[in-house]
């Protein structure tokens, strides 16, 4: 996923408007960039509130800033900035974080971060981005990039390894199904299509939704949900986020009125303190093709009570 945002920097950088702002990480995956338009790249060390607002400065001069560090760093400690300086000033800043949830397990909780979506989601004018594929995050990034919106890219460190059609605002439906709608996002969405395939072999089939953009989610996307929804009767979300103001927070604005029974897949209220590894934080939170296919068992066992 960072190769590839180098890459699509790359290819963007003849245009002059392009202003790469970084909070002292990808150095060398950037160093062409830097080398080719070194009056537009700024490396300013651990001070990303500062970034945030001069990115928000050179927006306001006509520029496209992109500003770059790890989730943690760039989102929480900035929203401050984020709030005031980008979205309240309606400017076209796009932001790209590295180290989604807890990707960066190993360094502690420090460097996790489970609630981005969340805060950015309630900002105005924000656009919430989360490819889980480099084709996805090229395509999507070219799509809004002279936008001129505050974007929000979250670039996660695994992919899911699926063919997927991206636009920007679009959900895709991956699989077609009669008993349960699952909807999943970023890298997730592998273990969810795998789930989905294990399923169908137990007669039991998903509908399975891909967001790649959180916000906004199209009206013919709602619409799609909503039928899905009214159609199954069930809903699991599946998601590397706090199950608080994520996706399924997003989705239950979309289904209100409809009757359905719903799970939610992702990070409990809780503080995860131990370290481990992404594979074990995911365990752990039932982020699983195994812990997807439990609750599938329990939604349609409720269901059917």
């Amino acid at each position: 996923m960072r190769k590839q945002f180098a890459k699509t920097m790359q290819e963007l950088g003849a245009d002059e408007r392009l202003v790469i702002l970084i909070g002292d990480i990808s150095h060398y995956l950037l160093k062409d960039f830097a080398e080719k338009y070194p009056r537009r790249f700024y490396n300013m060390g651990v001070a990303e509130q500062a970034m945030m607002s001069m990115a928000a400065g050179l927006a306001m001069h006509g520029f496209t800033p992109v500003v770059h560090s790890i989730t943690p760093f760039v989102t929480e400690r900035c929203f401050e900035q984020i709030k005031d300086d980008v979205c309240y000033q309606h400017l076209g800043v796009k932001i790209v974080s590295v180290g989604s949830a807890f990707d960066y397990a190993s360094l502690g909780c420090t460097h996790h971060c489970y609630d981005d979506l969340a805060i950015l989601r309630a900002l105005p004018h924000m656009q919430i981005i989360y490819p889980a594929s480099p084709q996805e995050f090229d395509v999507l990034f070219k799509e809004t990039f002279r936008n001129g919106e505050p974007t929000y890219f979250r670039l996660p460190a695994k992919t899911h390894g699926l063919e997927t059609h991206p636009r920007f605002g679009e959900a895709e439906k991956l699989k077609s199904g009669e008993d349960v709608t699952i909807i999943a996002i970023g890298p997730q969405v592998a273990n969810a299509y795998e789930a989905a395939g294990t399923l169908s072999g137990m007669g039991i089939t998903c509908d399975l939704i891909y967001l790649s953009t959180i916000k906004p989610i199209s009206a013919a996307s709602q619409e799609m949900i909503r039928e899905s929804l009214n159609r199954t009767g069930a809903l699991i979300t599946v998601e590397e986020h706090s199950i608080i103001g994520g996706v399924a927070d997003a989705i239950a604005a979309i289904g209100q009125g409809i009757k359905y029974e719903e799970r939610r897949l992702g990070i409990r209220d809780k503080f995860l303190t131990n370290y481990g590894t992404y594979e074990e934080h995911c365990e752990a939170n039932g982020l699983t093709k195994n812990g997807i296919i439990k609750t599938v068992h329990e939604i349609k066992s409720k269901n059917n009570s």
